[in-house]
């Protein structure tokens, strides 16, 4: 299986890559770096500078996006020239300065879920909590006790919820049993256990088998579990901290995955670059966020 460069850019903190089936063309963030980066299938590249972090994004039906930043969630518009629209749709009561969002996505109903976390991972403060943010407003914390909030998924028929706490101390993604119509997680239990794998797991994405890939980061690998939890594929890596992986182009049978360069280990050659693989199966395509 040999993973590809998306291009020569390299990135920070390479993070929420998803696929624009309407504009055939991929986008992914670079949260240090304050970036929003899209390239189409023909290759043409573009980057757009935002005022803050901004950790995950998501489309929406109107043509912009949503997104997860540092100081709460936004609606965002990016115009050709460069120039950014925001409009601050929410902000969690208590969110303190040293926390941002971090991983985020809408499910299939295409309510937007993203959580924060501090800034300092060394600290590791399980202050992290996980909303949701759909027509009634920002929901009270729906998780909480979350050191880095990650790995957000959904089963292919919306039923199963996944959520994963990729600090070191943690490790670990779980499943929820998920009530479609309200939005609501259940039943919470552990899905995967990192300790007795590779790597941490970082962010996720979900094929039409309904089984759940795990970049493992620090480990250079994808991981793919089963919907029992059961590790059945491992595909290596040219970077050592792949950060999240989406599938994308016309059939949904491409893999970008996109990974991380600051704290990567010497000798990284693949550190902070997009990488682009066919990972044998379709992926699930993004559900486009909807207010009403």
């Amino acid at each position: 299986m040999q993973a590809l460069p998306l291009n020569d850019h390299r990135y920070d903190v390479g993070e929420s890559p998803f696929w624009h089936a309407a504009q055939s063309a991929w986008y992914w963030v670079d949260i240090a770096r304050k970036l929003i980066c899209r390239q189409t299938a023909e290759g043409v590249y573009k980057q757009w500078q935002l005022p803050e972090m901004v950790a995950c994004i998501a489309p929406d039906g109107a043509g912009g996006m949503i997104a997860g930043m540092h100081t709460g969630i936004f609606g965002v518009t990016l115009e050709d020239d460069g120039n950014v629209l925001l409009d601050k749709l929410a902000q969690p009561s208590g969110l303190q300065a040293d926390q941002r969002f971090n991983d985020g996505r809408c499910d299939r109903q295409g309510r937007f879920w993203s959580g924060v976390m501090c800034l300092d991972m060394s600290l590791a403060r399980a202050d992290g909590k996980l909303y949701r943010y759909d027509a009634a407003g920002l929901s009270a914390p729906v998780v909480d006790g979350l050191i880095v909030q990650n790995g957000l998924a959904w089963s292919p028929d919306g039923k199963t919820m996944y959520l994963s706490d990729s600090h070191p101390a943690s490790r670990l993604i779980w499943a929820f049993d998920y009530d479609i119509a309200s939005g609501t997680p259940s039943r919470r239990r552990v899905f995967a256990d990192l300790n007795r794998h590779r790597g941490r797991p970082d962010g996720a994405a979900m094929d039409v088998d309904g089984c759940y890939w795990s970049c493992a980061n620090d480990a250079g690998c994808l991981l793919r579990f089963t919907p029992d939890g059961r590790l059945d594929r491992t595909i290596e890596l040219p970077a050592k901290k792949p950060s999240m992986c989406a599938f994308g182009g016309d059939d949904l049978k491409t893999m970008i995955v996109t990974s991380i360069s600051l704290g990567a280990p010497q000798g990284d050659a693949g550190a902070g670059l997009v990488w682009t693989l066919n990972p044998g199966v379709a992926g699930m395509p993004e559900t486009p966020f909807v207010k009403n």
